[in-house]
């Protein structure tokens, strides 16, 4: 009866670590994920220099099909959808824009900000020496179901994730559209050299 005892003890002991080591699985979760095309992947990233007066905002939310959303202005809507001071004088300078881009292109995008770190908690809070006094760059994110929302200051935080963050909001913030180049002076062509 002992021996039965003393067996199942044994095997309750050699089982415990085991079961502690699989229900920490998690705490080992890869921050460093390859990145799908899919439309429930997203980004939002808002921006602005305090050092100008009135304070330029701008938000940039992107989403995994290609649909880009940009706002700009001095009106704390830029940054807050619920911002309740409608009395403020800069209250109603506030654009919006809305296009599309092509989502292998998003897809990319939203790796980059993965390979430099984005999910990697190690990685973060990690404050710089030198802060970039007076700029702010904050960042919600949802990549293949992790997700990182922190109100914290990039610029503070993570320096060379904040740079790349800046980087991606002035690559949608003004968009450079391509031309078509004019046909000017040429007439339909039917075959080689032949002309109509």
């Amino acid at each position: 009866m002992k021996t039965r005892a003393l067996l199942k003890t044994r095997a309750l002991l050699l089982a415990l670590p085991l079961a502690f080591v699989a229900g920490c699985g998690l705490l080992f979760d890869d921050p460093y994920v390859e990145v799908t095309t899919t439309p429930l992947n997203w980004c939002e990233i808002h921006y602005y220099n305090a050092t100008r007066d009135p304070i330029r905002r701008t938000s940039v939310r992107l989403t995994g099909v290609g649909l880009v959303e940009v706002k700009t202005g001095t009106s704390r809507l830029v940054s807050d959808s619920f911002a309740k001071n409608n009395t403020d004088a800069t209250w109603d300078d506030i654009t919006t824009s809305r296009y599309t881009v092509d989502s292998e292109h998003m897809r990319e995008v939203f790796q980059n900000l993965v390979n430099a770190g984005l999910f990697d908690k190690d990685k973060m809070f990690t404050s710089t020496r030198y802060p970039s006094p007076g700029r702010f760059v904050a960042v919600r994110a949802a990549f293949d179901n992790k997700t990182f929302s922190e109100p914290y200051n990039m610029f503070e935080e993570d320096p060379e994730l904040a740079e790349r963050l800046y980087n991606v909001v002035l690559e949608f913030s003004s968009p450079v559209y391509r031309r078509k180049k004019p046909t000017i002076g040429k007439g339909p062509v039917t075959g080689e050299g032949e002309k109509k």
